[in-house]
């Protein structure tokens, strides 16, 4: 669990959930620390009668003074004090804590994220952030599994450095579209095992609906703008003719070269929102047409059209 002294603003933390009835396992657990460490500090740190935030702080300080005198915050080496950096991290990461991201992970990603462009080493974390080998191993762990941090050797050393890519933000990008893609499928598949007029349907059907909406919105950056405007040309040239096109027929009637032709359609594929609401479908060997998007009418507007 991760090592370090409490704050101010963790101890009132500790003394608002225990006022709403929280256990010291489930405090602990929202904290990042031990059920232990919760206990002991209630334990130690009580005003009589209850726990108090100020007086724990209070106290806390007072054993802090006595085990050794109080020393000058360092600067780093960019001449920012030592507990300024530190106060910033604590913050950071605590925002990025109430998105879902671990605490510990996000106290071990802020600090690589206002680290040297070299990055940091395990044994830098753990002395910057004063936890456990074994918390920040996990807390890379859980970042490199996310592509947000990558192993650089270390020049002259045997251990790793941990460091924020330029690219980083495009692979979190890339690997974010990629699970929503993956999450549209499912829930489509979902579809066709539940049936579409079944609540469970229903569901899945808002579902895949909004994360392929997602997922094409996240991956439309990748086309150029000549991408987009040739397959506007082939969806506008489908609709026109009114029936499936081989793609030597397309070709043909647009004066394009077939390879033109089969990259517009490619596009299409590769980012459907151009062509909604309609679908491009495939009802030969080379030959297309368009169809209405299966996911843009619910079941019951469908039948209330066929009606």
């Amino acid at each position: 669990m991760p090592g370090g002294r409490l704050t101010h603003e963790d101890r009132r933390r500790i003394a608002a959930w225990l006022a709403e009835g929280l256990g010291y396992a489930e405090i602990g657990r929202r904290l990042g620390r031990s059920t232990s460490t919760i206990s002991r500090e209630v334990a130690r740190n009580s005003a009589p009668g209850d726990y108090v935030a100020d007086h724990a702080q209070r106290v806390s300080g007072d054993r802090a003074r006595r085990r050794k005198p109080a020393r000058p915050a360092e600067p780093t080496a960019d001449e920012r004090p030592a507990d300024v950096v530190r106060g910033f991290v604590e913050q950071f990461a605590t925002l990025l804590a109430a998105t879902g991201l671990p605490r510990m992970t996000s106290r071990v990603f802020v600090c690589l994220l206002t680290a040297d462009a070299d990055g940091l080493t395990a044994a830098d974390l753990v002395r910057r952030l004063q936890v456990s080998p074994a918390s920040v191993s996990n807390s890379i762990g859980y970042l490199e599994a996310m592509e947000l941090v990558a192993r650089h050797p270390n020049p002259g050393g045997r251990r790793e450095r941990y460091v924020i890519d330029d690219d980083t933000w495009l692979r979190a990008w890339q690997a974010d579209t990629g699970a929503h893609s993956k999450i549209a499928t499912a829930a489509r598949r979902g579809i066709e095992i539940f049936g579409a007029d079944t609540t469970a349907g229903t569901r899945l059907g808002a579902m895949g609906q909004f994360f392929a909406w997602l997922s094409e919105q996240m991956s439309g950056s990748a086309l150029t703008e000549s991408a987009v405007y040739d397959a506007l040309t082939v969806l506008a040239a489908l609709v026109h003719a009114g029936r499936p096109l081989t793609l030597g027929t397309l070709a043909t009637a647009l004066g394009w070269p077939e390879g033109r032709a089969t990259a517009a359609l490619d596009a299409i594929r590769r980012q459907p929102a151009i062509a909604d609401p309609l679908a491009l479908r495939t009802v030969g060997p080379r030959t297309y047409t368009l169809i209405t998007r299966p996911d843009r009418l619910s079941p019951a507007q469908c039948k209330a059209l066929h009606q």
